[in-house]
């Protein structure tokens, strides 16, 4: 008779058997630790890898624990939660665009438009919008969609057609921005940016609008016209005014001029004149000069009195 140990658990029995059955008992005991190990990789693998959170950059991860919100990681990198306890639920933190349908609005002279917007929007506060919209993107976009569409119509009431179309170098945008007040804080996200994509009028009231801006900016152009010509001519006025007062001016001085080389002309004359035949001699020519003057042309025949200066030389000369 033969005997052998057989370990349980610790202990070492001695057990009635046949020779070399020892020898695959342990094979089996080998056998049950190499099942054994890998399983027991596998459960810790199972508890990190529940366990470890990754929060990317464009996203918060919001750690809950039977649907109440313990934490939020707001910041890029690895954490940890409880496994199979705590659950996660990512919510984006980047900009988001949300295109609104297109609508029908009234200015206010009672004018039809047709206004197609989009709206950029991100979260600001995570635990807010987890706790007023439950973290739900549709949620969201619904009160976006109200909120703005309320605040579109209300500007747009509050203008005319002309006062639109000339505001959209983003004033309008801004307006509309601006009726929406602190409406979105309380949901913990925030409005960038409201931005047109059209703003038009419906398609039957196009012709008679355009007929009337054309009518009206004609008016403009005749007023235009008719203030350039008015200008024009009074500056054509101002100048033959100031042309007359140089001209006259200009003819004062030539005669103050000329009357003054006149004098000194006589005084010359005078002076070349100063005696008794000098003076006679230069009467003598004058009259002379006066004849050839009065002989000129076809006229041959000079009648002249007898009492005549030009007579008395004549006659003294003879």
């Amino acid at each position: 008779m033969i005997f052998r140990k057989k370990k349980f658990y610790g202990e070492s029995t001695v057990v009635e058997g046949e020779p070399g059955r020892e020898k695959p008992v342990k094979a089996r005991l080998r056998i049950g630790r190499l099942i054994l190990i890998p399983l027991a990789l596998v459960l810790v693998l199972s508890l990190l890898s529940n366990s470890l959170v990754v929060t990317r950059q464009d996203e918060y991860t919001v750690i809950k624990q039977f649907g109440a919100v313990v934490r939020v990681e707001e910041k890029a990198g690895p954490s940890f939660k409880i496994p199979f306890i705590q659950s996660t639920q990512t919510i984006p933190k980047t900009l988001m665009l949300y295109d609104l349908a297109v609508s029908d609005v009234i200015t206010s002279d009672k004018k039809s438009m047709i206004a197609d917007c989009f709206v950029t929007w991100h979260v600001t506060d995570p635990n807010l919008f987890i706790r007023t919209l439950s973290a739900n993107i549709a949620n969201a976009e619904f009160r976006i969609d109200t909120v703005v569409y309320n605040s579109l119509k209300t500007t747009i009431s509050s203008m005319t057609q002309e006062e639109i179309i000339s505001g959209r170098d983003g004033r309008l945008a801004e307006a509309i921005l601006a009726n929406c007040d602190d409406t979105f804080s309380q949901y913990g996200i925030d409005i960038t940016a409201i931005e047109t994509k059209t703003l038009d009028m419906p398609a039957e009231n196009k012709a008679a609008v355009y007929e009337r801006m054309i009518s009206e900016r004609e008016k403009i152009a005749a007023e235009y016209r008719a203030n350039g010509e008015y200008e024009a001519q009074k500056t054509r006025n101002n100048a033959d005014k100031e042309v007359d007062i140089l001209l006259s001016e200009a003819e004062a001085q030539a005669t103050v001029i000329r009357a003054e080389g006149d004098a000194a002309y006589m005084n010359i004359l005078a002076e070349a004149y100063n005696t008794p035949e000098k003076a006679e001699f230069y009467t003598f020519m004058i009259s002379l000069d006066a004849a050839r003057e009065s002989l000129s042309g076809d006229s041959k025949t000079l009648i002249l009195d007898e009492n005549s200066p030009l007579t008395q030389i004549f006659y003294s000369g003879n």
